[in-house]
């Protein structure tokens, strides 16, 4: 591995990679515990839908060549909006997120790494599919992250001057500094809280419990989004949350 963070061991690495398998096999023959045939459908999704966020995430953090993330995360969003589909059926609401953004700062946080990693792969067209699914939800319009990730790529965004969640605040304002210097330093200082702001998360410390613990990467991939599309200088941040060569990535295929 040219791993990207120093936590993914290579056991760690391969253990996921046999456990992605093993679990398609595993449920093709087991249900769900459930109090309804649609109920175990969702369960099912969310489940898939995981493991394949998991494995886009493990194999940025093992080092892949970027190129290869771009299947995965065109099966991410087609296990989102799979994962939408039974869980409407499940609620017998139609239009319901897969993703309660505004009450879980881990979902909302969940919510703008798809954004971000769709912008930073340069594939627009998954980022309005993925984008339909939490808008129809009633999400258009009521966040600034939210919306100022998708302004530049996609046409009729609302302009909003509030957000559900404070761990945000220095990216936002980073957006709309007015000197460069500080719109840098404010992205650095988001890279920096990152980590600690989501100590509730149930991915947060899954690297302390070793090889067969959860970890799969700790990336803050909207604060890369956010230098990418309002041309901030990243140059001197240095945390390893920051997804430095995907954004450079994402610059080298602009346009």
């Amino acid at each position: 591995m040219n791993k990207r963070q120093e936590f993914l061991t290579e056991t760690r690495y391969a253990n996921f990679l046999a456990y992605s398998e093993e679990t398609k096999i595993f449920w093709k023959t087991h249900t769900f515990e459930s109090d309804s045939p649609e109920q175990e459908a969702s369960l099912r999704a969310a489940h898939f839908k995981s493991v394949v966020q998991r494995k886009l995430f493990i194999s940025y953090t093992s080092g892949v060549d970027i190129h290869l993330l771009v299947p995965m995360l065109e099966e991410l969003i087609s296990a989102y909006e799979e994962c939408q589909r039974k869980l409407s059926i499940s609620e017998g609401v139609i239009n319901i997120s897969p993703l309660a953004i505004d009450d879980w700062p881990d979902e909302f946080e969940e919510c703008v790494q798809v954004f971000s990693l769709c912008v930073l792969l340069n594939r627009t067209d998954l980022l309005k599919r993925f984008a339909k699914l939490v808008d129809d939800a009633n999400y258009k319009g009521e966040d600034t992250l939210y919306e100022d990730l998708l302004r530049k790529r996609l046409p009729d965004r609302e302009d909003v001057d509030e957000w559900y969640h404070d761990v945000y605040t220095p990216l936002i304002e980073a957006i709309y500094a007015d000197e460069k210097t500080e719109a840098s330093q404010l992205l650095a200082d988001y890279c920096e809280q990152w980590y600690a702001a989501f100590s509730h998360a149930p991915w947060h410390d899954s690297h302390l419990n070793g090889d067969e613990g959860s970890y799969v990467g700790y990336w803050a991939f909207e604060a890369g989004a956010i230098a990418f599309l309002y041309g901030i200088d990243d140059s001197k941040i240095t945390h390893s949350v920051y997804p430095r060569d995907l954004v450079e990535y994402a610059r080298a295929h602009d346009g």
